[in-house]
């Protein structure tokens, strides 16, 4: 299961965040996303859990907690569509 978290603390770590959903199941990957310009955290990461029970046990108890002096944000992550990356021009996808 993939789950989304947000509003973490700038210092907290890829490893931070496996050490913390460690607790509810085997975690299958865990990263803080970086910004490929700066190298400062974005302040959200995903964690890949095994095991969907374990998932929705993480979320349900990790949502609006404090860790890191940060209240975070933990959600069932929503797979990619195609408009989420889509153009950010004004006016959409117009041709002109």
């Amino acid at each position: 299961m993939n789950i989304f978290v947000a509003k973490l603390s700038s210092a907290t770590t890829s490893e931070d965040l496996k050490d913390l959903f460690e607790e509810y199941g085997e975690i299958v990957s865990a990263k803080v996303i970086m910004d490929k310009f700066t190298g400062e955290s974005k302040r959200f990461g995903f964690v890949e859990m095994k095991g969907k029970d374990e998932g929705l046990k993480a979320i349900q108890e990790l949502d609006q907690c404090e860790y890191d002096n940060s209240v975070i944000v933990v959600k069932k992550a929503e797979p990619k569509t195609e408009n989420s990356r889509g153009n950010s021009r004004p006016g959409g996808n117009r041709r002109y």
